[in-house]
């Protein structure tokens, strides 16, 4: 097959993380050939390091990079298969090719686990030129396309998190300092915070100060500015900031934390493959609508009362008191153990299903063999 992706970023690093991942797995697992269109290489650089982001044209792990412009090169017309991530639409030249070639377009929707997405996922959509769309959804369920998730990752993250000097030389090789790593040796917990603006930090500091067990919290740099002045307090927690970080790095990171802070759609997944107890900043809609999405997931997440509580006032304005109640409910020893056990049994069930990638490429070879 040959594919071509369209990336149009809109939440920083999330689109994006999605299409990166999803064109590798075509190429190397499936044997693609996967050219992705990018329209803002300047944040694809902060998740992989090498990238050009003055460069018209790149290769990179196997993948022919793009930059997205309004008049592509006459080469670069239509070929088997077209995925356009969240409906983020071609340019019109692109089309005239696609007109042409009548190849399978797919739109690969956004992550959610609403039970409508399931009667949604496949269908097609015929346009007046012709061209047949045909919308792709990920999710939970054996009715959607699943999850990225690369093989042979479960035993990967279990070695790393059996091996604590793994761990501590790869968090001392991102630069956190040694007296920071002693307190990991020495019982503290360790969180991961990967969060939007209006996250309630400081309702997250006072928290994890008043908790008995001392904490590590890893951030990445520019992620909540006034983290540090937040946690400047009688037992507030210790901060870690690092850098941004290729993508496998960035699920180590994971992988290290007790507890892993995240935001948008990519971090998130990633999060429940750490097989760890994980707080979903969604991304915010107008109306509210993101946190319908919020408790949809939820009503098939099996956390306990505390850390949906928590889960719901990290994502709500004007719930900083209700956040802080909740995360020291939730690290009590029961829910503790409670979300820790949740945490596996959600990752084992989920990893149990096809993954996103191999459902695609089946999906679009049905579709190829149709034209």
């Amino acid at each position: 097959m040959q594919a071509d992706i369209f990336c149009r970023v809109v939440d920083n690093y999330g689109d994006i993380g999605v299409c990166w991942r999803l064109a590798r797995r075509l190429a190397h697992g499936h044997g693609w050939d996967v050219r992705l269109w990018v329209d803002d290489l300047a944040s694809f650089v902060r998740i992989q390091p090498g990238i050009d982001p003055g460069a018209a044209r790149q290769a990179c792990q196997g993948v022919d990079v793009v930059r997205w412009s309004a008049t592509p090169g006459p080469g670069l017309a239509a070929r088997d298969v077209v995925i356009e991530a969240f409906a983020c639409d071609p340019p019109d030249t692109f089309l005239d090719s696609m007109r042409q070639r009548h190849p399978a377009w797919v739109n690969l929707e956004y992550l959610s686990a609403e039970a409508w997405v399931e009667s949604c996922h496949g269908l097609p959509s015929q346009r007046p030129d012709g061209l047949v769309k045909h919308f792709f959804f990920p999710g939970f369920t054996p009715a959607t396309g699943g999850l990225l998730r690369e093989p042979g990752l479960s035993a990967e993250r279990d070695a790393f998190q059996a091996d604590p000097a793994a761990q501590e030389a790869f968090l001392r090789g991102l630069g956190v300092a040694d007296g920071l790593l002693s307190l990991r040796r020495n019982g503290a917990r360790t969180m991961s915070l990967f969060c939007y603006p209006g996250a309630p930090v400081d309702a997250l500091a006072r928290a994890l100060a008043a908790d008995t067990r001392p904490t590590l919290l890893l951030a990445p740099v520019g992620v909540a500015p006034g983290l540090e002045a937040a946690c400047a307090l009688p037992g507030g927690p210790a901060v870690a900031r690092l850098p941004f970080v290729a993508q496998p790095d960035f699920d180590r990171v994971l992988w290290c934390a007790d507890l892993n802070f995240v935001r948008g759609e990519d971090s998130f997944v990633r999060a429940a493959w750490a097989a760890r107890p994980l707080v979903w900043q969604i991304y915010p809609q107008a109306g509210n609508i993101h946190l319908e999405k919020l408790d949809a997931w939820l009503a098939r997440y099996p956390a306990p009362a505390p850390a949906a509580d928590l889960i719901r006032a990290w994502n709500q304005a004007d719930a900083a008191t209700a956040a802080e109640a909740a995360l020291a409910a939730a690290l009590e020893p029961g829910p503790w153990q409670a979300w820790n056990q949740a945490a596996r049994d959600w990752d084992a069930a989920q990893a149990a299903r096809p993954d996103l990638a191999e459902s695609l490429a089946v999906f679009c070879a049905e579709l190829a063999k149709k034209r």
